[in-house]
């Protein structure tokens, strides 16, 4: 057949006219689907990630007053530790990346270039994917629990394998938390390479090394290298696990950390550490456009047998199991502290802890809302990734644009988690987006962008770069196309990004512990809070259950996508041309754009089963599209609807940083004055609640909240957010700084400080109980106690004052101070919970902490007791408050402050021993030496010992 015959149409009767007139077609397309796409996703980047950014960076010239400078940027780079913590962070997150790309790679390789059995493959894909089923909090407890000085796996062994704080602990848990995100990336890639070069270069006689590096490791060096950034600025972000085993070793997180939620929040020079945790992001993409050069593109993967290789297949089947137990070892204590009585004291086997998790109706509600969460963000996450990747990856949009994604991703990867949750904060307090379920999907698509849009390019820039072209020239439209051909292509990777989605949307707490509300709390901002009252039994059983979830939905995933490329194989085979005219016109048409067995496959169908008729097709696809349109109308309408039920119920919404004693005390004072399910009690961390308040104000959810009162304080100073209380009767005492506390807050409880001390560890160690804080001065205690350090928690402020009072802050109190922090060594906590964690898990034998966490766990029966130190039991208070809303200001709220200072207190009392109010006296379990600040508690008083505590820090660790 000639061509003039095919031009003319003649013996073509399956030929549409589109095929006939193709050399009259424009030669640019106008790709009108996609510059849609673009704009889609341009949109969505510049209201939900530049603006809020934006914010963050004024912020970060901009003082307290309100007037823009450079004071925030000098005050930062003037301190000696900012320096040190970016060298410490670029050296740890460095090494963990490319410790967890090289065994991302063995893992991968394993998988797909050996021939090890099938099952030992999918196990592998499983296990090498577990850490990421965990949320980053318990990283740190895990460590501590496996390879502390009583963790399991000392115990196993039989004495300590290495020490675990500083460099070797960030660099343990930055490897484990960022091999999954590696490994992803690298197995997605290994789909798309084609093994048939390997068989070539085998029978070109190549060295095994030579063939390694031409047919395998070169398609895979751009994958590797945008691996490599991805682990990098994961590890370089990450606040979580130095919070636990970080030690002495500052990082750059640790350091924004301290900003943004220390005991004296400053957002504004947190704002400066921020945006030089974005400069990295500016090489990055740099290297990511680098990196493009080394993309490889196969016109069709060839499904091939590898070569025998049994020496091959065993080392790299060993390596990989060892790879995988000492990863997996760390989390086995999480499968076994939910079901002993008390780790390490007590481990008779119990269920009482599981069978109290699933009695908690408040956990049921929080799980709930995390499936949602979680689900909602894979769908609309999936979608968002997969049309950035279409931009980017099967269009021929111009460079700039296509690049500007790209760029976009690089920027999200140093973008901290909790800098976007504070940039969102700032953005989107008192619009209609606070406190819904769609602040936190919002966020989780963003924080996460990444890694899915990584693998979706990788695995579309692999496919065949003409099947759009060939099926347009065959009369289809574009969507038709992405739908039928490129799509069912791309399912796996697809599947594979929900699952990511869902996980991380699962295990993330820094991206949304600032945007939860009463009703919008998710199970990990749970974990946050039982983390700050100490409740780490409960950490780890939620932190199962969770595994277990997640298990559950990488398994669904794993079965959705086994053995897809077999299928597509065995489809591919199936498939004929109807006609030898059609195929030589696409042969003549398409010279350079062959159409793939996928793309016939779409194209014509297969003929091994009946294809259903137009009117059914049409009447399916319209009854499909109906109920998605219903399905979808439902989600998002329930994604607003919690916040919009809160507010015509009329209940009370209470934030509270309290312990559970207190808030069952506050539960049972309103329930039995007439108010039982008329509020709703949402409890936060302290910093977290802090955070809150100052960046949102009277925007705030809470019509009442319980909260540190110098908080309080604080956030009405800077905010004016709180109304004078009118229904609190009962009179404070009068030899307290108390007693002058102002109109609008009325304390509930006196948080004590003390000596706690594990009587076992004690023993074993051989040295005395401490009576004083001078007493732990003594270098016999060094390596065996844990003190909070101020400049993360107020808890600290309390061992401060005790010490300023008794020897003051110069030469005496100076050197007291420095041989403390001295002997703690490590064990300088940031979180007020940290030493009694410590303490508990019998690392040190001695701790300072909250003095009724200490009561509550003596009369547990746990070895710990507490000491009251002759220096004094000093004490921070917490008040109620109720929010000034104006017109929309709650009429119960000022009542239930009054029910909960005037009747609760009673029941206070019992376990916060520190008498407030007149006619109040002390319980026997009340401390012999309470004393109380001296001046009343301001940020300049507490900035004041902060910079004391700070100065004997840097003489203590020498810097």
């Amino acid at each position: 057949m000639s061509v003039e015959s095919i031009q003319a149409g003649k013996q073509l009767p399956n030929i549409r006219p589109e095929i006939v007139n193709y050399e009259r077609r424009p030669s640019k397309p106008k790709q009108t689907e996609l510059w849609t796409l673009l704009a889609i996703v341009a949109f969505c980047f510049a209201v939900f990630l530049v603006a809020p950014m934006l914010l963050v960076i004024i912020r970060s010239f901009t003082t307290a007053s309100g007037s823009a400078t450079l004071s925030n940027y000098a005050a930062v780079l003037s301190r000696p530790e900012f320096v040190r913590s970016i060298t410490n962070s670029l050296a740890v997150s460095a090494t963990s990346a490319l410790v967890a790309v090289l065994l991302a790679f063995l893992l991968a390789y394993t998988i797909n270039c050996t021939n090890v059995p099938a099952g030992f493959k999918k196990a592998v894909g499983l296990l090498a994917q577990l850490p990421m089923l965990l949320p980053t909090i318990t990283y740190g407890f895990a460590i501590i629990y496996s390879f502390g000085k009583q963790g399991l796996i000392t115990r196993l062994f039989g004495h300590q394998l290495f020490d675990i704080y500083g460099f070797n602990g960030l660099l343990m848990g930055y490897v484990i938390y960022t091999l999954p995100t590696c490994f992803l990336l690298i197995n997605n890639s290994f789909q798309f390479v084609d093994k048939k070069f390997i068989i070539v270069s085998h029978i070109m006689g190549d060295k095994p090394l030579t063939t390694f590096l031409n047919t395998v490791l070169r398609p895979l060096i751009g994958t590797m290298a945008v691996a490599f950034i991805q682990s990098f600025f994961l590890a370089f972000t990450d606040y979580g696990i130095p919070t636990s085993v970080g030690g002495e070793y500052d990082v750059l997180a640790m350091t924004l950390f301290n900003q943004m939620l220390g005991s004296i929040p400053n957002f504004n020079r947190g704002a400066v550490i921020a945006v030089f945790m974005l400069i990295p992001s500016i090489i990055s993409i740099i290297l990511m456009t680098v990196l493009e050069r080394f993309a490889i593109r196969y016109k069709q993967i060839s499904q091939v047998d590898l070569p025998k290789g049994p020496r091959r297949d065993w080392l790299c089947g060993i390596a990989s199991v060892v790879v995988l137990v000492c990863t997996l070892s760390v989390f086995a204590v999480i499968l076994l502290i939910p079901f002993v009585t008390e780790w390490p004291f007590n481990v008779a086997p119990t269920f009482s802890h599981i069978a109290n998790m699933f009695t908690d109706s408040e956990l049921t509600q929080v799980f709930t809302n995390s499936l949602y969460v979680a689900v909602m963000t894979a769908i609309v996450g999936c979608l968002f990734a997969y049309a950035a990747g279409l931009v980017t990856s099967r269009s021929k949009l111009p460079n700039w644009a296509k690049r500007s994604v790209d760029a976009i991703s690089a920027i999200i990867n140093t973008v901290p988690g909790m800098v976007l949750g504070i940039a969102f904060l700032f953005a989107f307090s008192g619009s209609s987006l606070q406190n819904t379920f769609w602040i936190l999907i919002i966020a989780n698509i963003i924080h996460y962008f990444a890694t899915p849009y990584q693998m979706i390019k990788d695995s579309l820039s692999k496919m065949n770069a003409g099947w759009e072209t060939t099926a347009k020239l065959m009369g289809d439209n574009w969507i038709k196309t992405i739908v039928r051909v490129v799509t069912p292509n791309a399912l796996p990777t697809i599947l594979q990004v929900f699952g990511y989605y869902f996980v991380n949307a699962m295990v993330t707490i820094s991206a949304v512990v600032f945007l939860t509300g009463a009703r919008t709390q998710v199970i990990t901002t749970k974990i946050s809070a039982l983390q700050h009252i100490a409740k780490f039994d409960d950490v780890f059983v939620l932190s199962l259950l969770i595994l277990v979830t997640n298990l559950v939905v990488k398994g669904v995933i794993a079965f959705a996508t086994r053995d897809r490329s077999a299928e597509r194989a065995k489809t591919a085979a199936r498939v004929t041309v109807r006609t030898p005219q059609l195929a030589a016109a696409r042969s003549t048409v398409a010279a350079d754009t062959r159409l793939t067995a996928a793309a016939q496959t779409a194209h014509n169908g297969t003929p091994d089963f009946p294809l259903p008729t137009s009117g059914n097709r049409k009447a399916r696809n319209a009854f499909t599209a109906g109920l998605s349109a219903v399905l979808a109308v439902l989600l998002v309408g329930f994604g607003f609807g919690a916040t919009a039920t809160a507010s015509t119920n009329g209940q009370v919404v209470i934030y509270t940083n309290a312990d559970d004693e207190a808030v069952v005390a506050f539960q049972h004072a309103l329930d039995e004055n007439g108010f039982k399910n008329q509020y709703i009690i949402q409890s936060f961390g302290t910093s977290e609640l802090g955070g809150k308040m100052l960046a949102e104000g009277k925007a705030l959810e809470a019509d009442m909240l319980t909260m540190s009162s110098y908080y309080v304080d604080s956030a009405q100073e800077r905010n004016h957010m709180f109304a004078d209380l009118t229904d609190v009767h009962s009179k404070l005492l009068g030899n307290s700084e108390n007693s002058k506390a102002p109109a609008y807050r009325a304390p509930t409880t006196a948080q004590e400080g003390a000596i706690i001390v594990n009587t076992t560890a004690l023993k074993e160690d051989g040295v005395p109980e401490p009576k004083s804080f001078k007493d732990l001065a003594d270098p016999q205690y060094k390596g065996l106690i844990s003190v909070p350090d101020m400049e993360g928690s107020s808890t600290g402020w309390l061992m401060i004052q005790a010490i300023a009072d008794a020897y003051g802050t110069g030469e005496e109190g100076r050197a007291i101070l420095t041989a403390i922090y001295r002997n703690a060594g490590p064990h300088l906590e940031q979180s007020g919970s940290g030493p009694l964690k410590a303490v508990r898990s019998g690392e040190v034998a001695i701790g300072f902490g909250l003095r009724h966490q200490a009561v509550a766990d003596k009369k547990k029966g746990l070895p710990i007791d507490y000491v009251d130190p002759e220096e004094g039991n000093y004490s921070l208070t917490e008040s109620v408050a109720v929010l000034d809303k104006g017109a929309k200001t709650n009429p119960k709220a000022q009542k239930m402050a009054g029910v909960i200072i005037d009747k609760g207190r009673a029941e206070l009392l019992k376990t916060y021993p520190t008498p407030l109010y007149q006619g109040e006296k002390a319980p026997a379990n009340a401390s012999k030496r309470s004393k109380t600040f001296p001046k009343p508690l301001t940020v300049d008083l507490l900035q004041e010992h902060q910079d004391f505590s700070s100065e004997c820090k840097r003489i203590a660790q020498g810097k």
